[in-house]
């Protein structure tokens, strides 16, 4: 079982709201998933649908891949706080208020479905041919 993934690091986004998207995508194959993020309404899927470009060609670059791009599903996906840039906001009466411009960094785990052996469909009694 083929098992590949990508991280981006240091992204602008807080990891709360990467979380939301990721969410969504957990557990879904790689086509349904790049689908979900392309008409996401969240500035971070952008990101997200990058990362999991990434992780599906480093999928394609392992041995023992088959090749299907179809198998593959999103088997894991995190967003973890990366640091902070502290910056500085005028305040009145000459103070100053500290913003925290927050960063993430954001992985996706993409693995091969197992392939299920398919059961014959039985042939029903009466679809017999001995209708004399």
């Amino acid at each position: 079982m083929v098992e590949a993934h990508a991280t981006a690091r240091y992204v602008r986004t807080s990891a709360q709201k990467a979380k939301l998207v990721l969410d969504i995508i957990r557990g879904r194959d790689v086509n349904s998933a790049l689908t979900t993020l392309r008409f996401a309404k969240k500035s971070v899927a952008r990101d997200i649908e990058k990362v999991l470009r990434s992780a599906i060609a480093n999928a394609q670059q392992q041995d023992g891949f088959t090749g299907d791009v179809d198998r593959l599903y999103v088997s894991s996906c995190h967003a973890n706080q990366g640091p902070g840039m502290k910056r500085v906001r005028p305040a009145p009466m000459g103070r100053a208020f500290r913003v925290v411009k927050r960063t993430a960094h954001l992985t996706v785990r993409v693995a091969e479905r197992e392939v299920l052996p398919t059961k014959q469909k039985a042939l029903k009694k009466n679809d017999s041919t001995d209708d004399a």
